[in-house]
């Protein structure tokens, strides 16, 4: 369940106390550490390269690891589709536009890894969602009218996913029995 993974991986600074919590400003989310676009974000040897793809969100960011070739897109390019824009900041052209910019730029040879996938599917390549993605390799015109049809129901952890995500998290203030029904995939009561 996409939403019960959201609302984990937002949690993971409670759950795991120490970690820091690193967010785009963009974002206006509350997090330890800020990115900016273009910044460089050091990981041991790693040094992964913060692009900023608004559109699914305001503070949507992309990480290319140029150095193996690859970028994790989180959910503003996923595998053959696209982050819903229909809520939280979402806005249809400038998804586009950041994707078309920014991560359609990349050598055709990167690796696409997206937050997740509703398929299974765990990695594509610029080159191939350039030829295939079905929402993307239309005109800007034909893309938000795709957007504004989809469809989508209201997803059902939505009003407590966005809040933790504005926050990096839960606070000790959350419900506790919440956060164990979550961490151990039962439904919240």
């Amino acid at each position: 369940d996409p939403q019960k993974q959201m609302i984990k991986s937002s949690g993971i600074n409670a759950e795991y106390g120490g970690c820091q919590t690193i967010i785009s400003k963009a974002s206006a989310a509350k997090a330890d550490l800020f990115l900016n676009d273009n910044e460089k974000l050091k990981i041991g040897d790693l040094e992964l390269e913060a692009r900023s793809t608004p559109g699914h969100t305001d503070g949507c960011m992309t990480f290319v690891l140029h150095s193996h070739k690859m970028c994790f897109t989180g959910d503003a390019l996923m595998i053959r589709a696209c982050g819903r824009t229909d809520f939280q900041q979402g806005d249809s052209r400038s998804l586009y536009k950041s994707v078309h910019s920014r991560l359609f730029t990349l050598p055709e040879e990167y690796s696409v890894y997206p937050a997740h996938d509703y398929q299974g599917r765990t990695q594509s390549s610029v080159k191939e969602e350039k030829l295939y993605n079905p929402r993307l390799t239309k005109s800007i015109e034909e893309f938000v009218a795709i957007m504004e049809n989809l469809g989508l129901k209201y997803p059902k952890k939505i009003d407590v996913s966005v809040p933790w995500n504005m926050r990096c998290g839960p606070t000790e203030a959350d419900d506790k029995d919440i956060l164990a029904d979550i961490a151990a995939n039962k439904p919240p009561a």
